[in-house]
């Protein structure tokens, strides 16, 4: 009898449910899946939907489609099957930060995007299964505003001591051998381990890169005690249903919420200790200047995926969270957008405006989920004024056209 095969959204359902129903099971014959052309296929388009710019062999997804999709992952999957797949050095950019700092872009050839992404198509049900509900970075149906609205519901719920966590570097210094370890924990495949420890190390001795299509998986999952030690000490400091610590991670982003009642102080110390104690098993440190604690009934404030997070009144006179975009991150996107307009003040007020309504969109949609409505107005104010300069300008006239005044705080 010959069995049908097994689709790729099939295989992944079926790894996530064995993988959920028994956590102790090492998954084997992965390479297999990973080695298929459905699986190749299915990464490449995700490649090609994510696009980016070429790696250090300067191939685009242009010249790859004019030479044949399946040539070129034909090939892969021989130099896979063959073990003579090995990954190229990635390809350096700085991003500019806020403050004037610089993050380190680690960027695949095109070849190794695929190979990273049928790579984590396999891995990531896997581990899926076993990452905890306060997690949300990178990870499929969950989002960042999902994150911001957990942490808005505790506040709601009395939860006013919060821990605000900053890691060091934290993708930088990731230590290989232990992240090896925490794969194998769930996966008995030496061709699939073979594979994972070189595109590790095509990155450096230490660290996951950003960029790299599997690194988002992999430094989920190096903090996943992290996270479960936080699941513990829910139920067993818990009141009836009443949880006095909650806890949401985006990727390296943590804050840990605590009841605000004063009998319950004493968790700051306790969590902050046991945080500490895990974290110096993966040899990750705190940033000691930027994590710290805050007491939201002091009319504290903490950050948290772009925005100020403080407890206010509403006008009904009740306690609510008030969810404010950062001013950096207002700043940096007019910085953005001034540079447009100055780099290109010989373009038509049109071409500026196809330029700038993506950034606009995006941003505004990061945070509609704010009260940002002050923000958004100076912001529209600010590009109307852009606008109208670009446009006087062209006519060779001073001024802004009539210019309203800018909208008050």
């Amino acid at each position: 009898m010959i069995k049908a095969p097994i689709s790729l959204q099939d295989l992944r359902r079926r790894i996530y449910v064995k993988a959920k129903a028994e956590p102790t099971w090492h998954f084997w014959g992965l390479f297999v899946h990973v080695c298929k052309m459905e699986t190749l296929h299915e990464a490449y388009a995700m490649a090609r939907q994510n696009d980016g710019a070429p790696g250090i062999d300067g191939v685009t997804f242009e010249a790859i489609e004019q030479a044949g999709v399946e040539p070129f992952l034909q090939q892969i999957r021989d130099e896979l099957i063959s073990q003579q797949c090995r990954p190229m050095r990635n390809r350096k950019k700085e991003i500019p930060k806020d403050g004037g700092k610089v993050r380190l872009l680690s960027i695949p050839s095109i070849r190794d995007r695929v190979v990273q992404g049928a790579l984590k198509l396999i891995l990531e049900p896997i581990f899926e299964a076993d990452f905890q509900p306060g997690s949300y970075g990178y990870r499929p149906k969950r989002t960042a505003h999902a994150a911001v609205h957990r942490v808005a519901q505790q506040i709601v719920q009395g939860k006013t001591r919060v821990i605000d966590i900053d890691l060091r570097a934290y993708f930088d210094n990731v230590r290989h051998d232990l992240l090896l370890e925490k794969v194998a924990e769930r996966v008995d495949d030496d061709q699939v381990m073979h594979l994972l420890k070189m595109i590790l190390k095509a990155s450096g001795s230490k660290g996951v890169p950003q960029g790299g299509v599997v690194s988002p998986l992999l430094s989920n999952l190096y903090l996943n005690e992290v996270d479960r030690m936080l699941e513990r000490a829910m139920p067993i400091t818990r009141t009836g249903q009443r949880t006095h610590i909650e806890y949401a991670r985006f990727a390296d982003d943590l804050v840990i919420l605590i009841d605000g009642h004063p009998k319950h102080a004493w968790l700051l110390k306790a969590v902050d200790k046991r945080l500490r104690e895990e974290l110096a098993k993966l040899h990750v440190e705190l940033n000691e200047q930027k994590s710290r604690t805050v007491d939201l009934t002091q009319g504290e404030s903490f950050g948290f995926l772009g925005f100020d997070i403080q407890r206010v009144r509403s006008s009904r006179g009740l306690w609510r969270p008030q969810r404010t975009p950062k001013l950096k991150k207002r700043t940096a996107l007019l910085q953005k957008i001034k540079t447009i307009f100055r780099q290109h003040r010989s373009q038509p007020v049109a071409w500026a405006i196809d330029q700038i309504n993506p950034i606009l969109r995006g941003w505004v949609r990061c945070f509609a989920i704010g009260n940002s409505h002050h923000c958004f107005n100076y912001v529209k104010w600010w590009v109307e004024m852009k606008v109208r300069r670009h446009l006087m300008r062209a006519q060779e006239r001073p001024g802004y056209g009539g210019l309203h005044p800018a909208p008050g705080f």
